[in-house]
């Protein structure tokens, strides 16, 4: 999730930015009535049949799916959708009902099918388009079935919150830090308008955030939630700069236009896909199934 707004505006000079906060064009009042809205699902989904989160989890990978294919094809080129949805159900799906081993499988088949679909379309392009394929498998199908992994206990709910909090947090911290204290970039060649004040504030939100949802949802130690916190904030940056450094490389401001304020589902699932599998591998080593 971007604490920063969309875009490839360039940088400012170097020497404004110890003088100049950095301010953001998002547009705050839109921005929080969509995270309210799509929190609420979050609440909804997961506290009454745990299942339907997977189907509106599916419903927002497919679409940010279809927002990169479309980004891709302004540099002409193509990812073979139809096999990555498919694959990408199959993944999730066999790792909520047969486990890891049956996902595992899906995964390989998906692959295989991505090599096959683009048999079609010549040879031209084909290793490119192949490779953007099996790369867009590995951006947003496959880091959800570790939240697909973290759903299955019967505490699964919890857990599933735990990692969107922390998420969220960051984004949160890192925004209202950046707007207020913001002045020192922290990447200006991928990022315009991120800076060290708002990763400040990212840090401290989320291990607040870590150290409250580890021993009140999970009962947890205030340790493992201060290291849960610590690494959920570098992961969330992390998938915040990866997806800066994609739409950079590809010269495009937002990879969509669905959501006001935010620009695309990809903007809101950044951090998230990155920050899944680590916080599923943390509250696998802390907090027994339960």
């Amino acid at each position: 999730m971007d604490s920063t707004p969309t875009g490839t505006e360039p940088a400012e000079p170097a020497e404004s930015t110890e003088h100049h906060r950095v301010r953001t064009g998002r547009n705050l009042p839109a921005a929080i009535a969509v995270g309210a809205v799509l929190g609420g699902l979050v609440f909804l989904t997961l506290l009454t049949v745990k299942a339907t989160f997977l189907l509106y989890m599916g419903i927002a990978v497919v679409i940010a799916l279809a927002e990169l294919t479309g980004a891709f094809a302004k540099r002409d080129i193509k990812i073979p959708l139809i096999p990555v949805v498919a694959g990408g159900a199959a993944m999730v799906t066999c790792m909520y009902w047969l486990g890891s081993r049956a996902a595992l499988a899906a995964l390989a088949l998906t692959v295989i099918a991505v090599l096959a679909w683009r048999l079609t379309g010549g040879a031209s392009g084909y290793v490119k388009d192949v490779t953007a394929g099996v790369f867009a498998t590995a951006y947003l199908p496959l880091p959800a079935v570790f939240v697909a992994a973290m759903l299955v206990p019967a505490d699964g709910p919890r857990r599933v919150l735990t990692f969107i909090i922390l998420t969220i947090c960051s984004d949160i911290g890192g925004y209202f830090a950046g707007i207020t204290l913001g002045r020192h970039l922290m990447a200006p060649a991928i990022s315009p308008k991120k800076t060290w004040e708002g990763f400040a504030g990212s840090v401290v939100a989320c291990l607040v955030a870590g150290a409250l949802c580890l021993t009140l949802l999970l009962h947890g130690h205030v340790w493992q939630g201060l290291l849960t916190g610590a690494a959920a904030v570098l992961a969330a940056t992390l998938g915040d700069l990866v997806e800066s450094m994609i739409k950079r490389d590809l010269d495009i401001k937002d990879m969509g236009t669905l959501l006001p304020g935010h620009g695309g589902i990809l903007e809101r699932l950044d951090s998230l896909l990155v920050c899944a599998p680590v916080v599923w591998l943390l509250l696998f080593a802390f907090i027994p199934a339960g």
